[in-house]
């Protein structure tokens, strides 16, 4: 399943993925620094959206509240809260 998320409060916009059966694939953000939204996809594709919120949850960048790590994590969760909705109809 494909899911788009809008991060809140990073430089990145917007993150794509896709999910199957609760590990994910493809992960792809729009905006932000290019290096590390390049490195982060590449560390958790194959992870399950529980091993990415576990290690990525809470990671501040500077002084903001969250970074693109934190906002992976929420999507992540979100999307595996959208796949298990769907699959349940």
């Amino acid at each position: 399943m494909e899911y788009t998320y809008r991060t809140k409060g990073t430089c990145s916009q917007l993150i794509e993925l896709e999910i199957e059966d609760g590990v994910v694939h493809n992960v792809v953000f729009t905006g932000g620094c290019p290096g590390n939204l390049k490195a982060i996809p590449a560390l958790v594709d194959g992870w399950t959206a529980e091993e990415i919120a576990s290690k990525l949850s809470g990671i501040r960048c500077g002084v903001k509240s969250t970074s693109c790590g934190d906002q992976l994590a929420k999507a992540v969760l979100a999307a595996r809260e959208a796949e298990l909705a769907a699959k349940a109809q």
